[in-house]
């Protein structure tokens, strides 16, 4: 992937260079900084100086070796006379002759320096500064020079970078990519599972290859097409598709690089995109995530004329404005379609919707092939049956589920990867990884009667899914895990099946109160996901005889979109504290129903609890043999 050539770059045939003026200004600055700085340094023609005490120098001049005396404030620069060169002077310094000395006189006056000096005939001198003048000069313009240098620097840091296309003021350049054909390894055969999106999007490249064929019979290219799903069902590999298929140019951009620190900067970027992409047309513009500017305007506690809403009504100019952009087709991708602005999806923008959603049985077999392509499988690998035991996985999940595989073979030291390798691999993804969690003989035995409580509510409730595990070693953030895999996907839910299902989160927190009289925290997910599940069958789904069929739209929006905050309530308090109460006599049936299942089957608990302490880990097969045996001992 590459950036776009922006109209300011530099051609690859233009041999004329920008030259680096500002560098040379910088060097040269510094240059003469760094000379100033070592005149400032050197002693110059200044004749060698002697450092003398404050008493010798008194004494020195009481025995007229002294000619003459610079006083500056505390500091007294003085000359010897020829004779005193050689009748005062220590022996060390003997070898080396001076003329002049330095010395410090004391803080406190001396009233006798005056008269002293006088008396001996020495010649004073008095100055009100304590460097010369050029001295004085260098201190007052190195801090500018230096400030000057520092500028050229950054200014010619700043011509560079704007040379390369990344440079200081260039904030208003799209950083749209563009794919090209030697880089985009991802075609329509890597995309298996959504086979009605790849027939709609074939259609659209062959409409950028060939348009005089629809052309022919009146037929125009759709201006915007947007993808809609889940995370993870394929959305941008999608896009990579077409940017491996198409013969166009390609350019690729996620919403949110729109948007920077400075006003007007997400609008700027993007028409600096469609007339790139303008000029090369036939062209694809692909913004991922869309969602991140094409909220709905107006909404929230933002305000409404933010960068994000300036940059959407860009984008919603250039996509439908005052001009026509024929053969320039926008792709966008995002999960969340119900925030989306309204302008953005009416006709003349994205004029089609693409849905992807999680693949069923045969496309989960589908895009498990493409996946293993490349992983050496072993003989007792079964696709289909892999498939089936994925319901409710997403493409990114199913690939995640090989990758997990084939680095479990990598662990065990294997030269293919098995079915055992897939089955540790989906409990990794599904249950969690275990942890070394030490538990107590108490807590340990409390987390099998709470499975088994699960288990057996699974086993016996002819609604709920089939059972696959159960297990009390800890995964992930459960003690312990009742796993359960539904025969087929579904795709709608009956009220017997969602009862069923609320038992089987009851069941632990039943079986717990059965055995010990009371309940434990670690029933908590349970109840939650139970009051949820009960909250949606009755406010929205009509699934009460006595509120009756209601469809309201509780929990459906969002506080940041402001949505709630702006409308009315669509009922009453009177209608909230039924609902609520609803909840409430609901729950606490389904969990006598419950407490009373397990209270007839103690036995069933019992030895379901007592086989799990023994081998911490169930199958399916092993829970259906100890609860067989335990019914058939009742019978007789």
């Amino acid at each position: 992937m590459t950036a776009p050539q922006g109209p300011d770059q530099q051609k690859p045939g233009n041999n004329n260079p920008q030259p680096a003026i500002p560098n040379q200004f910088a060097f040269l600055w510094l240059s003469a900084a760094i000379f100033l700085m070592v005149l400032w340094l050197q002693d110059g023609d200044q004749p060698r100086q002697q450092e003398l005490a404050y008493s010798e120098f008194k004494s020195a001049v009481a025995e007229r070796q002294v000619s003459e005396v610079t006083l500056r404030s505390e500091e007294i620069l003085g000359m010897f006379n020829d004779q005193g060169v050689t009748s005062f002077s220590s022996e060390s310094q003997a070898r080396q002759p001076t003329t002049g000395f330095h010395t410090v006189r004391p803080p406190m006056e001396d009233p006798e320096l005056l008269p002293l000096l006088e008396q001996n005939n020495v010649t004073i001198r008095a100055t009100s500064s304590e460097l010369p003048w050029w001295q004085q000069l260098i201190q007052a313009f190195l801090p500018w020079i230096l400030l000057l240098a520092l500028m050229f620097w950054f200014w010619g840091a700043a011509q560079r970078r704007m040379t390369q296309g990344g440079g200081l003021f260039d904030y208003a350049k799209s950083k749209a990519r563009r794919a090209r054909p030697e880089t985009s390894h991802t075609t329509l055969d890597d995309v298996a599972g959504i086979e009605s999106a790849k027939r709609e999007i074939t259609e659209i490249i062959d409409f950028l290859k060939s348009p005089e064929r629809f052309r022919r019979l009146g037929a125009v290219m759709p201006k915007g097409v947007l993808l809609v799903g889940p995370p993870g069902t394929g959305k941008t590999l999608l896009a990579r598709a077409i940017a491996g298929e198409a013969d166009v140019p390609f350019f690729s951009i996620s919403a949110s690089e729109f948007i920077e620190m400075f006003v007007g900067v997400g609008a700027a970027r993007v028409r600096d995109m469609f007339q790139t992409a303008r000029k090369e047309a036939p062209a694809l513009i692909f913004i991922d995530e869309l969602d991140a500017v094409g909220r709905s305007r107006g909404t929230g506690l933002g305000g409404g004329h933010d960068e994000r809403e300036q940059t959407l009504n860009q984008i919603l100019t250039e996509m439908d404005g005052f001009e026509e952009h024929e053969n320039i087709l926008v792709l966008a991708a995002t999960n969340r379609p119900d925030v989306l602005d309204s302008a953005l999806l009416r006709p003349g923008r994205f004029d089609r919707t693409i849905t992807l959603d999680r693949p069923h049985k045969d496309a989960r077999e589908a895009i498990l092939k493409v996946h293993v392509r490349k992983v050496p499988l072993a003989d007792d690998v079964n696709l289909t049956e892999v498939a089936a035991r994925t319901i409710g996985f997403s493409g990114a999940d199913l690939k995640n589920l090989v990758n997990e595989a084939a680095l479990t073979a990598v662990r065990e030291n294997k030269d293919k990867v098995d079915a055992q390798c897939f089955d540790e691999a989906r409990d990794r993804l599904i249950l969690g990884e275990e942890r070394d969690a030490r538990l107590t003989p108490e807590e340990k035995q409390a987390v099998a009667y709470h499975e088994s409580g699960h288990a057996i509510m699974a086993y016996f409730m002819p609604k709920a899914d089939p059972l696959t595990k159960i297990t009390i070693i800890p995964h992930g953030m459960a003690m312990g895990v009742t796993e359960q895999t539904p025969k087929e996907d579904r795709y709608t839910f009956t009220e017997s099946y969602l009862k069923d299902r609320i038992k089987v989160m009851l069941g632990g927190r039943s079986a717990e109160k059965i055995i010990y009289g009371e309940v434990s925290t670690g029933a908590q997910n349970d109840l939650k996901e139970a009051t949820k599940l009960l909250r949606k069958m009755i406010g929205q789904w009509g699934m009460s005889e006595k509120l009756g069929p209601l469809g309201l739209s509780i929990g459906e929006e969002h506080v940041f979109l402001g949505r709630e905050m702006g409308a009315p309530r669509e009922f009453s308090e009177k209608m909230a504290e039924l609902i609520d109460g609803e909840i409430q006599s609901q729950l606490m049936a389904l969990e006598k129903a419950t407490v009373d299942f397990l209270t007839e089957h103690k036995n069933h608990l019992e030895a379901l609890a007592k086989a799990l302490l023994k081998k911490e880990t169930l199958s399916a097969e092993e829970i259906d043999d100890i609860l067989s045996k335990e019914g058939a001992r009742k019978i007789a």
